[in-house]
């Protein structure tokens, strides 16, 4: 068991161990340690979003990068995929991101990327809290890490993005709205789909430290449907902070998920014969994804909830496209990690390709009527095993249709338990949901007094 990574890297409350100056600048000084006993010149890539916090912890990496003789390279706010990308191309030996993705202001955290541009394995992972146990030893003077910042590195982001659709592919006919949440996408994807033609009307663009996920991008996109319809756009496009999610809303101010733009790529795909391999989404895909994708005949499975176990499940099927209904979209023909930019690109593409407006594209999946509920918790667990609630989900259980389910389980990246419930029936979804998550509170409750 791993003490301080958890699904997508290490993430907390700011000034809350671990995620304070002292255990970042010890954590820069383990990864650089370990790339020293490895390698005699070596470099680590590092990228951040836009939370204020990501100055503090910006420094404190630096610093015991350089204490452990590791070269830094700095690229400022990018998104958490361009760091992938970035880390392969620049030949960098480690990819750092200082990000919380979705989260709130108040919350950080360290992501990692490997050489290869993909997120690190759960061995070095190990690797890595193993010296973060030992005592921090400087290096000489004079074989210190340097710093040098990277002042290309947004451009050579963006073109990258242009290079992931057809060179004939041109978006002059598509008005969008860009939903880039203050966060780290904030300079960068308004320009990628304006230098494709399309016209561009950005909301969110101001990042004040503060302000990043704040009622706005993939978890708020209320703002973003009143925009679409106000201004008689073809879509709408909402990034989380570090841009490796993105939600779409269609022509009619209807949102569309991960599991419907996954849906959608797959067809355009394959009725361009662009398509091999299935699909990889998670417990968390709607069963109208799996229905809609057996009628095209392709294959799918689902793995645990992360990204990281659907990038495992397709190196393992030797896959390439999958994702989550959270926005999480993997294509590995294009990069080595979730990327949002890309991900709305292959829409748009889709759009073009078939004359149709989003609303009318969307239509081949029919979703299950799907409740996802956030219960906050503080203190102490309660066990998911607990006797009563067992009980009442096999009771909720039977009376759900043929396809209905229900999933329980904490997030790994907040204090929150995921509860999720799926059928047929709408009504019965929010009968069973409320019920459910009523007893979940007071278990905690008297859990934690």
């Amino acid at each position: 068991m791993l003490k301080y990574f958890r699904t997508d890297g290490i993430r907390g409350r700011i000034g809350v161990p671990p995620l304070t100056p002292e255990f970042i600048l010890k954590l820069g000084w383990a990864v650089g340690s370990i790339l020293s006993t490895t390698s005699a010149s070596n470099k680590i890539l590092i990228g951040k979003d836009t939370r204020i916090s990501g100055y503090l912890f910006e420094s404190a990496l630096q610093a015991g990068l350089s204490a452990a003789g590791t070269d830094v390279l700095m690229v400022g706010p990018m998104p958490t995929p361009a760091i992938a990308y970035l880390t392969h191309t620049l030949h960098a030996h480690i990819g750092i991101v200082i990000s919380a993705s979705h989260n709130t202001n108040a919350d950080n955290g360290i992501k990692f990327f490997s050489s290869l541009g993909f997120k690190l394995s759960e061995e070095m992972e190990e690797e890595i809290e193993k010296q973060l146990e030992k005592p921090l030893e400087i290096k000489d003077a004079n074989t210190l890490g340097k710093v040098y910042r990277i002042h290309d590195a947004p451009g050579r982001y963006i073109e990258f993005c242009k290079s992931a659709i057809a060179h004939y592919s041109n978006f002059e006919k598509l008005k969008i709205v860009v939903d880039c949440a203050n966060g780290a996408t904030y300079h960068i994807a308004p320009r990628v789909f304006s230098e494709l033609g399309a016209t561009v009307l950005p909301i969110n663009t101001t990042p004040n430290g503060l302000n990043i996920n704040d009622n706005c991008g993939s978890l708020h996109p209320a703002a973003l449907q009143k925009s679409v319809v106000e201004t008689n756009a073809d879509l709408g496009i909402a990034f989380d902070g570090d841009g490796d999610r993105v939600i779409l809303v269609d022509n009619k101010g209807e949102i569309i998920d991960g599991d419907e733009i996954l849906f959608m790529i797959a067809k355009h795909l394959v009725e361009n014969n662009h398509f091999s391999g299935g699909v990889v989404g998670t417990d968390m895909s709607n069963k109208g994804l799996e229905i809609a994708l057996q009628r095209l005949g392709i294959s799918f499975v689902r793995t645990d909830v992360g990204d990281q176990h659907v990038m495992a499940e397709l190196q393992k099927r030797n896959w390439f496209l999958g994702g989550e209904n959270s926005g999480h979209i993997i294509n590995l023909r294009v990069n080595t990690t979730a990327d949002g930019i890309i991900g709305a690109l292959q829409i748009m593409e889709a759009l073009i390709s078939s004359g149709k407006t989003l609303h009318e594209l969307k239509k081949g999946m029919p979703k299950l009527p799907q409740r996802m509920t956030n219960i906050p918790y503080h203190g102490s667990q309660i066990s998911l095993d607990h006797p009563t609630l067992s009980q009442e989900i096999k009771n909720a259980e039977a009376k759900l249709q043929p396809h209905g389910r229900i999933l329980l389980r904490y997030s790994g990246t907040e204090s929150m338990i995921r509860l999720m419930i799926e059928d047929e029936d709408l009504n019965q979804v929010n009968d069973l949901s409320t019920h459910l998550c009523n007893l979940i509170n007071q278990l905690i409750k008297e859990k934690n007094g």
